[in-house]
């Protein structure tokens, strides 16, 4: 579902190392109450999932997460105190995954997301949605589901600003099952269960750096202009607003990205520029495929009170979302 420079990489020169001790106290400032060593699962233990699965640990939370494959039970075991083998399609897994937790954070994706079918998105977001729900109905110790999303959402804006209240206008069908799935979720909300949907930009961080996405375009003629806007945002702060969520009982719909507002063609040269790569050209006059193009404002989790640890995409780069 989601696509992503480690902070203390040559972008991040000018900013402080984050750890985990650091992110804890960084929310602890930001939080008006907190909930302590409670039951966290989460289900899909991924590249967020299983970062968020080892700061939870690390805080000293009971952390029961998920995967599809036996073959990462092993690793996980060292990021949870109980790791479950299922799908978000499996009714019954759902139902015992949701047992005695306090809070639930859905961060599922289709293996091999890039390429999936339509089936296979349906079964993973729709089904894994309408399974939820019928979970929650037998969990009242289900304080809080997170649901993380796609500001994929919105579609092609042709550069355009988006909010939270924008009308939603999916440009495929992957994108319209996502906005399904959130609607359907969106129903379990009630006094004594929030519900919290994050819309993610590009996901970026340790191991999915800048670099290792644009750098293979150094030197290379580059169809169409390079002017498409994309939005992203770092793992840091990913983890950062799942946590002030879950303390500040986050309710409803929330844009996460971050402030900059860079076209492909602006962040491509960075790039370069930082690892001294040749600039690429771009060709206006060779065909490229259609993108979306959109900036995402993020400014309704900030009047929330959630302070982005990673505002800039660049350090020496400026701009406002």
């Amino acid at each position: 579902m989601y696509d992503s420079a480690e902070s203390n990489n040559s972008f991040y020169r000018d900013l402080p190392e984050l750890d985990m001790a650091q992110l804890a106290q960084r929310l602890k400032q930001q939080v008006a109450s907190r909930w302590t060593n409670g039951n966290c699962a989460i289900l899909g233990c991924g590249y967020v999932g299983s970062a968020l699965a080892g700061y939870w640990q690390s805080q000293g939370h009971t952390v029961t997460g998920t995967t599809t494959r036996e073959d990462r039970v092993t690793s996980l075991s060292d990021l949870v105190s109980r790791v479950i083998v299922m799908k978000g399609s499996d009714v019954s897994a759902v139902q015992v995954l949701m047992e005695g937790q306090d809070t639930v954070v859905v961060s599922v994706a289709p293996i091999g997301s890039r390429v999936a079918d339509e089936a296979t998105y349906a079964a993973t977001y729709l089904e894994t949605a309408q399974n939820l729900l019928v979970a929650l109905e037998n969990a009242p110790t289900v304080k809080q589901l997170i649901y993380l999303s796609s500001s994929a959402v919105y579609g092609d804006r042709q550069g355009g600003w988006v909010d939270e209240e924008a009308t939603i206008a999916p440009a495929d069908v992957r994108s319209q099952v996502l906005f399904q799935a959130e609607q359907m979720l969106a129903q379990a909300s009630n006094e004594h269960q929030k519900v919290c949907i994050f819309r993610l930009g590009g996901i970026y961080g340790p191991d999915r750096e800048l670099w290792q996405m644009f750098g293979g375009m150094a030197g290379m003629v580059i169809p169409g202009k390079g002017d498409r806007i994309v939005n992203w945002i770092h793992l840091d702060d990913i983890l950062g607003a799942i946590e002030f969520a879950r303390l500040n009982k986050l309710e409803g719909i929330y844009n996460l990205v971050n402030d900059s507002v860079l076209s492909v063609k602006e962040q491509i040269d960075q790039v370069c520029l930082e690892y001294g790569l040749p600039q690429p050209r771009w060709n206006p006059l060779l065909p490229s495929p259609q993108r979306k193009s959109l900036r995402v404002s993020n400014q309704k989790l900030k009047a929330a009170g959630y302070q982005l640890i990673h505002p800039q995409l660049f350090a020496q780069r400026t701009g406002s979302a």
